[in-house]
């Protein structure tokens, strides 16, 4: 699968976000989990790279489950912190014998683990992985963008500079960071498009799963919980878990339906290893006849 074939088509594509399972229960529920979401037929899966390569293995063995047990089209992150060439070499040479064709290049994070050293040779920015990927391989190169800056940047537009940069170096198409105003999605393609970014930028869906959950998602991605949002949380029994999820799925379903009625390349659905809340939301847009 070339990831940019399937954005050249006029229909909005669906991808789906997982990170490798990390205990024995999830790995048991894993299955069940990719089975149920491949019943809404999304075109492409993607597989996250967890912190400083810590569970490399893991992401390369969930990637050949989806790709390989399951036949869905996979995208395999990479993510650079702290790794160096021949290290990211390795794993770039597993994932094309495997036959991955796209990677999504980000710089990754620092891992929490204190006697965590770096290669001297690591890659500062994803800019540099990205040009040195786009060096050595034949991959479609995919990039993160950040509709309200990413956390670490002085500004929006300088970080929609960096992002020009990725592209200049290799990247072919952005999927965003996730945001609970469509406003923040359009005003960031409208930045783009201003300084030349005129390759396909993928809006991030993050349905509400506990409310807990997303005041850490929030600080950790600087994805603003807008004021319409939080209302609709307040106004319910926060110890409800159906009801916090019966609003992020009400709340994401109606910024897809917007997001979809103004024409964009497609969707892509941060799971976060949970089924229900992107299964329903994909149900509901079909009955609708927005897919």
């Amino acid at each position: 699968m070339d990831v940019m074939e399937l954005y050249g088509q006029e229909k909005p594509v669906i991808s789906m976000e997982f990170s490798p399972p990390r205990s024995e229960k999830a790995i048991e529920n894993f299955d069940n989990l990719i089975t149920k979401l491949a019943g809404f037929n999304p075109d492409y899966m993607s597989v996250t790279f967890g912190a400083g390569g810590s569970d490399r293995d893991g992401s390369y063995q969930t990637v050949k489950k989806i790709l390989i047990d399951k036949n869905i089209p996979t995208i395999a992150y990479i993510a650079g912190f702290g790794l160096g060439p021949d290290e990211i070499c390795e794993v770039l040479d597993k994932y094309k014998e495997l036959g991955v064709k796209t990677i999504f290049v980000i710089r990754g994070d620092k891992p929490n683990d204190s006697e965590f050293t770096p290669h001297p040779d690591s890659f500062a920015y994803a800019s540099d992985l990205i040009s040195f990927i786009k060096g050595r391989y034949d991959f479609t190169l995919g990039c993160a963008g950040y509709p309200e800056a990413h956390v670490e940047a002085e500004s929006l537009d300088k970080d929609i500079e960096y992002l020009k940069l990725k592209i200049d170096n290799g990247a072919q198409y952005v999927v965003v960071q996730y945001f609970y105003d469509n406003k923040y999605y359009f005003d960031y393609v409208e930045k783009c498009r201003k300084i030349g970014i005129n390759i396909p930028i993928i809006p991030g869906i993050m349905p509400v799963y506990t409310i807990k959950l997303a005041k850490i998602l929030s600080s950790v991605c600087g994805s603003s919980i807008v004021p319409d949002l939080q209302a609709r949380l307040d106004s319910i029994d926060k110890d409800d878990k159906n009801a916090v999820l019966d609003i992020g799925i009400d709340f994401a379903y109606e910024q897809c339906k917007g997001l979809l009625a103004k024409g964009v390349p497609g969707l892509h659905f941060y799971t976060m290893g949970r089924s229900k809340s992107t299964g329903q939301i994909i149900s509901k847009l079909k009955a609708d006849n927005l897919l």
